[in-house]
């Protein structure tokens, strides 16, 4: 259970927002200590305040979650409603910390990356921050806890990487689950058996590797007998690294991305 430090503002409550406010919520938070702040009504879970504006008074904890393009939208009204806040959490993707140390006075920014299965707490969140506040960190990571897995990132210009992988990932393998079960429909396959197929398959393989401290190519190779059917397929998938190519091409896109969005938050274009 989370034991918060003082108010919280959650500042934006899509998709991701949304979905981290149910988990804390089922960890145990108290309701009562949260604000959703959001530019149109928004129903909120029970007990938690809902706010158009930031109310009165000071929070200990903002968690910023708009989109990206919006920071400057929320900034001018929320910059001076939390001046001198301990701790600011942005889980916006390609806004670096300097960017937001322009836009807000406060104690410690953390970056914060989660991913979409956060909302069933089986997520991954990338953590950065250059500020040296040992409790501030410590509550930023306690947060997180709930969501699923949290990895503090050292270096920050590794972050939009780590967006690209873990942050963006979940598109690129629902893509992989979709497409998976097409090949079996294209084999003959009901296409709503084929799709129930390919998710239990994904799902088994993604909860066996984890399980086990051998990399996930060696299973694939001990699935792979010499001369079998998988052989046969993943051969096709290695032939010139294939799947490696294409992952690390959707990948870099996606960094470029990310890099684009720092360069607009700072100012660059």
């Amino acid at each position: 259970m989370i034991a918060l430090s003082g108010p919280l503002w959650l500042i934006g409550c899509g998709n991701m927002g949304g979905a981290m406010l149910d988990r804390w919520i089922a960890d145990g938070v108290d309701p009562a200590a949260i604000t959703v702040i959001t530019r149109t009504p928004r129903a909120v879970p029970a007990g938690v305040t809902h706010a158009i504006t930031p109310p009165a008074g000071r929070p200990a904890i903002v968690v910023l979650a708009v989109k990206p393009q919006q920071l400057d939208i929320v900034a001018p009204d929320l910059a001076p409603a939390i001046a001198g806040a301990p701790l600011l959490i942005s889980i916006l993707a390609g806004v670096e910390e300097a960017a937001l140390a322009r836009r807000f006075d406060v104690g410690t920014i953390v970056r914060a990356m989660p991913n979409l299965p956060v909302a069933i707490g089986q997520g991954v969140v990338a953590l950065h921050s250059h500020g040296q506040d040992a409790d501030a960190r410590a509550i930023a990571e306690a947060l997180m806890q709930p969501l699923g897995l949290v990895e503090w990132i050292d270096d920050a210009a590794l972050f939009d990487a780590v967006t690209a992988l873990s942050g963006c990932g979940p598109g690129f393998v629902f893509r992989f689950i979709d497409a998976l079960a097409a090949a079996g429909t294209a084999l003959g396959l009901p296409a709503d058996q084929a799709q129930r197929l390919a998710i239990a398959t994904v799902q088994g393989s993604a909860t066996m590797a984890s399980g086990t401290d051998v990399p996930p190519a060696t299973l694939a190779d001990r699935v792979a007998s010499p001369g079998g059917s998988t052989r046969q397929g993943l051969n096709v998938l290695d032939e010139g690294d294939a799947l490696k190519q294409l992952l690390g091409a959707t990948l870099a896109a996606s960094e470029r991305r990310n890099a684009e969005m720092a360069a607009a938050a700072r100012g660059d274009a």
